[in-house]
């Protein structure tokens, strides 16, 4: 008798089943979508997209701050240990030995709050400058306004700032000289400061990019503004004519409205002031519109 063989059953592999959704669901509308046109002959600054990136420009200040001081001693005691030496330094060379004019205040304290002033600009125009050549890595790999770097650069020696009117505070005290009702529009003189420092570290960032000789002259410019601003000498005590072109410079005007709001000294020209003013906000539009101009080619230039 032959054996039976039996034939295997073939089993049946269950049928993988996607669930069917039961609606489609929209997309989020609130998620922002970034549209390249290209450049315009008038560039337009977007408000919006600044606004947006709010956190970020938070995120560039704190970093700065962080690594200012770095690995260093007495950390942000350079912020009230520079001025305060050059004050000194002004004190000794022109005002003991050159007898420069410095109205009816005490030199050192007069050389202090012009230096304190001269010392935010310096750095607010440094920092912002080279703000784009010092960030390589996210400009080449990441997307995010460029303006951003710029505005940090100018807000990072608020600090400083902040840190060396305490000094000045001290020595108003010292020298018996109180500020007079108009120390409430002190800020707005750090504010025309901060405007110049902006237009021109625009147009100096944009131009970094693209010729590495700028971050040589700046040094050497910032070394003659100071007498180009009356920061070691009183402005009044110039001829007119040297007056108002010295006015040509904002920084001759937030030195000199610095002084009169904080020290009670004489105050600006309001001629002088309008035309160091409007140079100011001259030079921050021209810098906004250059910059915005040369942003599209940043990552392929620097």
């Amino acid at each position: 008798m032959a054996p039976v063989t039996e034939t295997p059953t073939p089993v049946q592999k269950p049928r993988l089943r996607l669930p069917v959704p039961s609606r489609l669901v929209a997309p989020d509308r609130d998620v922002p979508v970034t549209v390249i046109e290209p450049a315009r002959s008038w560039p337009r600054l977007d408000y919006r997209e600044l606004w947006r990136y709010r956190e970020l420009l938070g995120v560039f200040i704190w970093r700065d701050l962080k690594v200012r001081y770095k690995q260093t001693v007495i950390g942000v005691g350079w912020a009230i240990f520079q001025p305060l030496f050059t004050a000194v330094v002004y004190s000794l060379i022109f005002g003991r030995f050159a007898k420069f004019p410095s109205g009816a205040l005490p030199y050192p304290i007069f050389a202090f709050a012009g230096i304190l002033a001269m010392q935010y600009f310096s750095g607010a125009l440094n920092i912002s400058s080279g703000s784009l050549s010092a960030n390589i890595p996210l400009l080449t790999k990441v997307y995010f306004p460029r303006l951003l770097l710029p505005l940090a650069g100018v807000s990072v020696p608020l600090v400083d700032f902040v840190l060396s009117s305490w000094v000045l505070i001290g020595m108003m005290f010292w020298f018996h000289t109180y500020p007079s009702v108009h120390v409430v529009l002190a800020p707005l003189f750090i504010l025309l400061a901060l405007v110049a420092a902006l237009g021109a570290g625009l147009i100096l960032a944009a131009l970094t990019a693209r010729f590495r000789d700028v971050p040589y002259a700046i040094p050497a410019f910032m070394q003659v503004l100071p007498f180009l601003s009356g920061v070691p000498f009183a402005l009044n005590g110039a001829p007119a004519k040297w007056q108002w072109l010295l006015s040509i410079n904002p920084i001759t005007t937030v030195v000199a409205g610095w002084r009169w709001c904080l020290l009670d000294g004489p105050p600006p020209v309001l001629g002088q002031a309008l035309l160091g003013t409007c140079v100011a906000v001259l030079t921050l539009v021209a810098g906004l519109a250059y910059f915005r101009r040369s942003e599209p080619r940043v990552a392929d230039t620097i």
